[in-house]
């Protein structure tokens, strides 16, 4: 099996949810991850598979992904050639995923898979749900300026939402699928859904310190950053295309 072709081979009506894990230079965090993601898919609420998107690592944590997709048929990857950014990798995600549902998680596990099941039960009623971390365990500079940028942000999407850059969300796929992705709209998907009068929510879930690896965001891409992309939201807000088909010939 090549695995530029490895998108599954198993029945693709068997699954409902497809989990994308954007990856970058995570090798320290693969084997756990792995780990992990195997034991929710024995309790999961609904048949669901994973793809890994690795946002061109330069460390061994493709070889690694690539080991895991051949070792268990649930798994499947896409490999940029290059660094792109997270919103690059869940867009490339969002374009493979097949099945009604998607979540996303980051590879740095401080979310856990086990917390899907708590998302899952919303999605007869709302389009788009996201975790709320609670009690984060990460260091106060982070959380103050996280706690910040969520602040400014709302401001200008008035979605309600606390936590927009919680790392773990289900959204319906065809909802995912129309949002017109740009670099830093991962942190507006809540809003991106409301724009196709879709119905949002979040829910509280685990938060966990990080524990291998390197965080990939500091301070300037997490105040100045998502300033910038509030005005790139606006500006496509004034401009997004809604329309839903009343009628059309047989």
């Amino acid at each position: 099996m090549s695995f530029s072709s490895n998108l599954l081979q198993a029945t693709e009506s068997q699954y409902k949810l497809t989990i994308i894990v954007p990856v970058y230079n995570e090798e320290d965090n693969i084997e756990r991850l792995k780990t992990e993601l195997l034991a929710y898919l024995k309790i999961a609420s609904v048949p669901t598979k994973v793809l890994f998107v690795d946002d061109g690592s330069s460390d061994h944590s493709l070889p690694l992904i690539k080991d895991i997709c051949n070792e268990h048929s649930e798994f499947s990857f896409i490999g940029f050639q290059q660094n792109c950014g997270l919103s690059s990798a869940i867009k490339a995600g969002f374009d493979a995923v097949d099945t009604e549902l998607t979540g996303y998680i980051d590879a740095d596990l401080q979310t856990t898979p086990t917390d899907f099941n708590l998302l899952i039960t919303h999605i007869g009623q709302y389009d788009l749900i996201t975790g709320v971390r609670v009690n984060r365990k990460d260091s106060l500079v982070k959380r103050a300026s996280s706690k910040i940028a969520n602040n400014i942000r709302r401001a200008f999407t008035h979605d309600g939402m606390d936590d927009t850059g919680c790392p773990l969300k289900i959204i319906r796929t065809d909802y995912a699928k129309r949002i017109p992705m740009f670099k830093g709209l991962h942190r507006f998907l809540p809003a991106m859904v409301l724009l196709q009068q879709g119905k949002i929510k979040q829910v509280p879930i685990q938060h966990f310190p990080r524990v291998a690896g390197k965080a990939k965001y500091g301070l300037s891409n997490r105040l100045w950053g998502p300033l910038m992309d509030c005005f790139a939201y606006l500006w496509m807000k004034k401009k997004y295309i809604n329309y839903s088909i009343a009628q059309r010939s047989e």
